[in-house]
């Protein structure tokens, strides 16, 4: 089959023939539709997760898949041959990724049916940034009427995390650059969401609407420890991207550390979202497999909202 491979790491994703996967017990052998890039694909390449997870190669990338379920496992109950569904591979180590004319996954994690309604585009958009999005807002536990700052806002994660923190009655103040980026935000949700410039003063542009500090943080991007002064005391910040509680001694907040954990339920509750429209999946732009190259390259030059590829 065709996949987007690494042979090392750090090295540039380059399509390549490889062997296609077989379902083990407990596993679905998906035919993958859709996938999409996200950071942890762009770590990867870059060598970053050495040490921490391991690698196996030919190293296949990619974490998010949608598609047809072709083969079902020994003990497998739940999906049927012919399923549509979409989901995170979410397994122990780095090789057996999504980016791929096929891809076997858990069917008991990461996994769930694509609804009526939802655009297999987007369902393969939509599972690892969606669950970092929501996990963030669970973490955060916001409630109508606190203010909360999302600090990555034009990202895949960011995006969704507007759409859901405004969905909550929140007031959000979202980081974006002026022009296309702010279009960007504004467009997302039919909530007013603020938006500020990271690029200028940006802890006197969130006092300006927010004099006594915001109640929470969403820090996708930007200093963790610097956006952490910007809430009241008592705030909380979740952090996608490696900030620790030691690293705000001395403040009154509180960091939750978030990793996506991309369960059925959870998955399940954002596809909804997404197909009944009241969760827009930000797919801006589309590139082949073949393309895949041109796509990482749009992803690190830092395209608004998501990056998908068509798989088969």
């Amino acid at each position: 089959m065709r996949a987007v491979t690494l042979n090392e790491v750090p090295s540039v994703p380059a399509v390549a023939e490889v062997d296609a996967p077989r379902p083990e017990a407990g596993e679905l052998l998906v035919k993958v539709a859709v996938s999409s890039v996200n950071g942890f694909d762009a770590a990867t390449a870059a060598g970053y997760l050495q040490g921490m997870m391991e690698h196996r190669f030919p190293l296949v990338v990619g974490k998010d898949f949608a598609g047809t379920v072709e083969a079902l496992g020994e003990g497998v109950e739940g999906f049927a041959v012919g399923d549509t569904v979409f989901g995170v591979v979410m397994k122990p180590f780095l090789g057996t990724g999504s980016l791929a004319e096929y891809v076997t996954v858990s069917a008991g994690y990461g996994v769930a049916h694509v609804p009526a309604g939802l655009d297999i585009k987007d369902a393969g958009a939509l599972g690892l940034a969606g669950t970092a999005a929501f996990d963030s807002l669970t973490a955060l536990d916001v409630a109508k009427g606190e203010t909360v700052l999302v600090s990555g806002a034009t990202g895949g994660v960011g995006a969704l995390a507007v759409q859901l923190a405004a969905a909550t009655g929140a007031h959000v103040i979202a980081t974006a650059r002026p022009g296309a980026e702010v279009d960007f935000i504004t467009g997302l949700t039919d909530a007013d969401a603020a938006v500020v410039d990271f690029t200028g003063d940006l802890a006197a542009q969130v006092r300006a609407l927010a004099p006594e500090g915001v109640d929470a943080i969403m820090h996708l991007a930007g200093n963790g420890a610097e956006l952490a002064e910007l809430l009241k005391p008592g705030g909380r910040i979740a952090s996608t991207v490696g900030l620790t509680q030691e690293a705000v001694t001395g403040q009154d907040v509180t960091v939750h550390g978030v990793m996506a954990d991309a369960n059925a339920q959870t998955l399940t509750a954002l596809a909804e979202k997404a197909a009944s429209g009241t969760l827009r999946v930000p797919v801006s732009a589309t590139f082949p497999l073949e393309q895949v190259d041109q796509a990482f390259a749009a992803f690190g030059a830092g395209t608004l909202g998501k990056i998908a590829i068509t798989c088969s």
